[in-house]
């Protein structure tokens, strides 16, 4: 049997929804992380253009500072079970917006009245409204809810700003252009993931 082929039953009980409801929903979820892969992509070429330079340079390499409450996807992310990195998935995408607020407001003060501004707006209600549809998409497949976070991903988010802002500038960059990224990398990561769910899917 393929991954895909037993996906489905993460836990035989009488909370699943109906079959093809499910799979509407996996669906519908799937293709809303494909088109948000679109523009996390987009967003992160915008950011950098912006930033002047040695952002735009090519052969650029930054440093990537870490992120309180949020780590890229490790390697070993495909070898684990489907479950497990949805649920990663899920718990990426909750800590995501928040950062991009916080990375807005950053720019605000770098680069203000810049079309930047609402793209980070959008990209950070667009990663709850695609964490909602995950999360749904888990409680209907009967999987565990992921834990919760120790710490409030919004206070994490806003230490980590003002720590950036008290820096610098080029360290404020910095942390713009790591959770911009790691926007892009979560998001590309959940469509791949969600992408094993879907009819006709890889397996």
């Amino acid at each position: 049997m393929s991954q895909r082929e037993g996906s489905l039953d993460f836990q035989a009980d009488s909370s699943i929804s109906p079959l093809p409801l499910l799979e509407a929903k996996i669906h519908q979820t799937h293709s809303l992380a494909r088109l948000l892969t679109k523009y996390a992509e987009q967003l992160f070429q915008e950011y950098v253009q912006l930033q002047g330079d040695p952002f735009g340079r090519p052969g650029f390499s930054p440093p990537r500072p870490p992120v309180a409450g949020l780590s890229a996807p490790g390697a070993g992310h495909a070898g684990l079970p489907l479950p497990e990195r949805l649920r990663l998935d899920a718990g990426a995408l909750a800590a995501l917006p928040p950062l991009l607020d916080a990375v807005r407001r950053l720019q605000a003060e770098l680069n203000p009245r810049t079309a930047l501004l609402r793209r980070l707006e959008e990209a950070a209600r667009r990663a709850r409204a695609l964490g909602a549809a995950l999360e749904a998409v888990l409680a209907a497949l009967g999987a565990e809810p992921r834990e919760p976070r120790p710490e409030p991903a919004a206070a994490a988010a806003a230490a980590a700003a003002a720590a950036a802002a008290a820096a610098g500038a080029f360290p404020a960059k910095l942390l713009g252009l790591r959770v911009c990224g790691l926007y892009r990398d979560w998001v590309s990561r959940t469509e791949a993931d969600l992408g094993q769910l879907v009819p006709g899917g890889p397996a």
